[in-house]
């Protein structure tokens, strides 16, 4: 019994010898590097991400669960805001957006015979000199010109946003109306007073009212002065019964005068610019010229404004949105050919003297008098012009004083 106990001690001795030799030398093996009991996507990162940010060492590195890294942004350096005086690119490098002219096809530049600054009850409508009647179709293309394209929308098409007969149970677009010199004042109070000129104003009982007498949009009222030329302008205007008008805000411009706006105060416009000067009239397209730039309206902007703008309406710091005051053009090689004489007038005036972003509202906008002369199926064609076909353009360079309006 002893023997098989001895034998039995002898054989559990070389089996337990040789497991731990086994296991010494599965112990000396090395691993392959990476390799884990678990699969290797179970750390959280997606497979393609993992070959991209995964180093072939044992032990995973930080960089494989970093997907935020995967797409980096670029770093913009923060754009300041109320910026009254742009600061002007150096060299500015012309930008091509991604979505390409409409044709290709270049055509003659306008050839707008040299003439007068525009008028209108026998008052200049600012001097010649002044930036709103200055030609941009030299100016530099802005660096920045693809972000705001893009923002307003390179593939939408512009929208007269004036024209004849009703919508809506009022006329289309912004009136206006020309008092002569003995038009009674009558007092006018505002709800931002602080940023308003002081009534009274020449307004008569019966101004017309943008979108008519029951409006609840913006109730633009613009008056003219005669005799003095005086431009008035208010906001959100509605009548009292004794004569008087209240009003969200209200400005005055002298209209033989460069001076612009008390910096960072708005007008009866968000960007603290004059409403009148940049509208499109019958009276101009029918002459066969507008020597002027054209008021716009664009629904993204920044908290941001460039001469000769004087205030801003946004939140948001994004660069690639827009800032109040921002020139653009037409391009020179859009073809007009194939639009009306009407339109091509108002298409040559884009070109040569662009559009003034001036307020918040719907995708190039482009804003006029209502009249009754106005063709309604000719001014829809102007959706066959999209954003890509204009570029915006640096004026900073043609600025004497920035607290004027007065070019070089």
């Amino acid at each position: 019994m002893a023997r098989w106990l001895a034998a039995g001690s002898l054989v559990a001795a070389l089996v337990l010898g040789s497991l731990l030799v086994a296991g010494h030398l599965v112990a000396q093996t090395p691993s392959e590097p990476g390799t884990s009991d678990a699969p290797v996507h179970q750390v959280g990162v997606p497979r393609r991400r993992l070959l991209r940010a995964v180093p072939t060492v044992a032990t995973p590195t930080r960089t494989a669960t970093a997907t935020r890294t995967a797409t980096p942004r670029p770093t913009i350096p923060p754009t300041p805001t109320r910026t009254a005086t742009p600061r002007p690119t150096a060299t500015p490098r012309p930008t091509v957006t991604s979505t390409p002219t409409r044709t290709p096809t270049r055509t003659p530049s306008p050839t707008v015979p040299p003439g007068p600054g525009p008028t209108l009850g026998g008052c200049p409508v600012f001097p010649a000199n002044n930036i709103w009647n200055a030609r941009v179709d030299s100016a530099p293309v802005h660096a920045r010109s693809a972000d705001y394209i893009n923002t307003i929308g390179a593939g939408r098409g512009l929208k007269a946003d004036f024209g004849s007969g009703l919508w809506d149970g009022g006329p289309i677009g912004i009136p206006f109306v020309v008092v002569p010199a003995s038009q009674a004042f009558v007092p006018v109070t505002f709800e931002y007073a602080d940023e308003s000129d002081p009534g009274p104003y020449p307004i008569p009982p019966n101004a017309p009212v943008e979108g008519g007498s029951g409006s609840s949009g913006d109730r633009h009222v613009l008056v003219l002065l005669q005799g003095q030329c005086k431009l008035y302008e208010t906001w959100s205007s509605y009548p009292n019964g004794d004569g008087s008008w209240h009003a969200g805000s209200g400005a005055l411009f002298g209209l033989t005068s460069n001076a612009l706006r008390p910096d960072g105060w708005t007008s009866a416009d968000a960007a603290g610019l004059p409403v009148l000067p940049g509208l499109v009239r019958y009276d101009e397209v029918a002459s066969g010229a507008i020597r002027h730039a054209i008021r716009f309206t664009a629904q993204l902007t920044r908290r941001a404004y460039v001469w000769p703008a004087r205030h801003f309406a946004s939140s948001s710091t994004d660069p690639a949105r827009p800032p109040m005051g921002q020139r653009f053009r037409l391009k020179a090689a859009f073809n007009t050919s194939g639009f009306s004489t009407q339109l091509r007038v108002i298409l040559d005036a884009f070109k040569m003297y662009g559009l003034i972003l001036a307020d918040n509202g719907s995708n190039w906008y482009i804003s006029g008098v209502p009249d009754e002369r106005w063709n309604n199926d000719t001014l829809r064609a102007l959706a066959q012009v999209h954003g890509s076909d204009f570029e915006a353009v640096d004026v900073s360079g043609m600025m004497v004083d920035s607290d004027s309006g007065q070019v070089r």
